[in-house]
């Protein structure tokens, strides 16, 4: 049996390193703190999964690993890099999808290209492969309005895997999507994963999702956030449709569930 790792990683100098990081929001007597003295490694090629209540600040450590916002003390490395620029090698995805409906999809995968002033056809090679490996080759003419939800969200994907980032965030990506899609997304992103092999940091409130795609699961306190519990998870990839009869995916769900329950996160009855 697997045991739960403390709170503590994998060394690595390469990686992402969140030292004593605490995030409050507001001023004078009674800030919010949103995530209070994490501590935190993520080895590079890495995925971890994050996952814990709403409102727990599992998006806001996110933000924090991009740049978007800085922490209020402590210290954020990433890939040995500590300073308040944005991580160049960074691909972003959200719960929304964000494609631009004016542009063609393939244009919108080329955006990255536009905005950081390359020559787009420089990049449309590698952009139809990403539109193949997300199973949009046929639709790179068309428009959003033109796609479901799920093959919108592989757009977005393969928009921020353009650039060829060594990161890749994503916060609540299949949130939106219907339950065949959100399962059939889970299986793609595996697989562009175990090809591209970059860092990932997958944000999420679904414990399955968590546990079958992550190396380890991070789980997290209510607000303020802290990191409960990290959880090692050793099945065998690609973990397909039948992984959750897996002894060691029931483990690690009903191990997390445990810790909600514990906090009143869930409920039995």
């Amino acid at each position: 049996m697997l045991q739960s790792s403390p709170q503590g990683s994998p060394e690595s100098h390469t990686g992402i390193h969140l030292e004593s990081v605490t995030k409050s929001f507001g001023r004078g007597s009674a800030p919010v703190v949103a995530l209070e003295k994490i501590d935190l490694q993520i080895a590079d090629g890495e995925f971890v999964a994050v996952v814990g209540p709403s409102g727990c600040g599992k998006s806001t450590m996110m933000r924090l690993i991009s740049r978007l916002t800085m922490p209020s003390t402590g210290r954020i490395s990433v890939f040995g890099d500590t300073s308040d620029a944005p991580p160049h090698d960074m691909g972003i995805v959200f719960q929304a999808h964000v494609l631009l409906p004016w542009r063609t999809i393939l244009d919108n995968v080329l955006f990255p290209a536009d905005m950081t002033g390359q020559r787009r056809d420089d990049f449309k090679p590698k952009a139809f492969e990403l539109l193949e490996s997300v199973g949009l080759k046929d639709f790179a003419g068309s428009y959003p309005h033109e796609l479901s939800g799920g093959m919108k969200q592989r757009a977005a994907i393969a928009r921020a895997l353009l650039l060829r980032p060594r990161l890749l965030l994503m916060d609540e990506p299949f949130g939106a999507l219907d339950a065949l899609t959100r399962e059939q997304m889970r299986i793609d992103l595996e697989a562009l994963w175990l090809t591209k092999r970059m860092t990932v940091v997958f944000i999420t409130h679904s414990i399955d999702e968590a546990v079958l795609l992550a190396d380890r699961v991070i789980v997290m306190t209510p607000r303020p956030g802290r990191v409960e519990r990290i959880l090692s998870v050793d099945m065998p990839r690609p973990r397909g449709l039948g992984a959750r009869r897996e002894a060691e995916f029931l483990e690690k769900s009903e191990e997390i569930t445990d810790i909600f329950l514990s906090r009143g996160i869930l409920q039995r009855h």
